[in-house]
């Protein structure tokens, strides 16, 4: 059993946006992005003291559920939707100007997350197109994006764009993502940016079209969670977790579970401890996902951390909150 925490709590900044919010990157202790409905986007210098929350010209129409940033000035925004909604742009001038540097070309297509490995080499993953889930990537910032194969989906079978967290990058080389739909909720895997892959089955619930994996992340080479369970029922917690030792080529599920659906896991180094978040709750794991305590009953989307002293969560209706350790 883990040592239970007590003390861990989300406190409440003040956004300045009433947008639905389901991008967050955290840089260090004072820098943070974030991104929603509505074109929007923030950010933070002072560590959630004061928010910047802005729309790009031209998008207010778009959701965008993913944000990366790099620094205090660099950063990439990913919007949902079918078609031409599902963009890419980037900002080097801390948001002051935005280059629209994709437009997905397909009419079906419909991207769910983006993540990089350094400032030139990024992926992004969308919903299946022509049997195959649709992988892009760049080796140069994001000025130029190639389509990739990948291995055949199986019918209804996508990714989440809950939490911009169904995609996990490592290392220079490694990334993963996950799906979901019935039938589904598998974990890919390439381990040379893309370029060739291999898929693992897991014990995650797949019995609807909202259900699946929708978070992956690793703590080391080994060492790995993966979240989700049915949005549609966020209270019900069965088949919502599964856990990895050997990198992701084998998946258990642990003894407890967290309480409810999750759309996003973090692994905080410094305090070797695990969150995930949903909108039925958090939980904290001292154990590498073995147990599960409950610590919050908020309701949030997606979540970012650097460490346990710099780390937050977004939701609905503005919500962006600063995850407080314990003592």
């Amino acid at each position: 059993m883990s040592q239970a925490l007590s003390g861990q709590t989300w406190v409440a900044q003040a956004s300045n946006t009433t947008a639905s919010l389901r991008g967050v990157s955290a840089v260090n202790e004072r820098v943070v992005w974030a991104s929603g409905s509505g074109g929007t986007w923030l950010r933070t210098t002072d560590g959630g003291a004061t928010w910047k929350a802005s729309q790009i010209a031209g998008a207010e129409t778009l959701d965008f559920r993913g944000i990366r940033a790099l620094d205090e000035r660099t950063a990439w925004l990913m919007s949902i939707g079918p078609g031409e909604k599902s963009r890419i742009y980037q900002t080097s001038d801390a948001g002051e100007h935005w280059t629209l540097q994709l437009t997905n070309p397909d009419p079906k297509g419909f991207f769910d997350s983006i993540a990089f490995w350094d400032p030139s080499h990024g992926i992004v993953v969308g919903d299946a197109l022509d049997g195959s889930a649709e992988i892009r990537t760049t080796a140069d910032g994001g000025a130029h994006w190639e389509r990739q194969k990948t291995l055949p989906a199986l019918p209804g079978e996508g990714s989440f764009a809950a939490s911009n967290t169904c995609l996990f990058v490592r290392g220079a080389r490694e990334v993963w993502y996950v799906t979901g739909g019935t039938g589904a909720g598998r974990v890919f895997h390439s381990g040379d940016q893309g370029r060739t892959w291999s898929v693992t089955a897991t014990p995650m619930r797949n019995d609807s079209a909202s259900a699946g994996i929708f978070s992956i992340a690793f703590a080391d080479a080994g060492r790995g969670i993966i979240v989700g369970g049915d949005y549609s029922k966020d209270k019900e917690d069965r088949q919502n977790i599964a856990i990895t030792a050997d990198g992701g080529r084998t998946w258990t599920a642990p003894s407890s579970a967290p309480k409810g659906f999750r759309s996003a896991v973090a692994y905080l180094a410094d305090r070797k401890v695990w969150v995930v978040t949903g909108t039925s709750g958090s939980d904290i794991s001292t154990d590498n996902g073995q147990t599960w305590k409950l610590f919050d009953e908020g309701s949030y989307n997606a979540m970012s951390f650097v460490s346990s002293q710099a780390g937050w969560a977004v939701g609905a209706r503005g919500r962006i909150v600063k995850f407080q350790a314990a003592p």
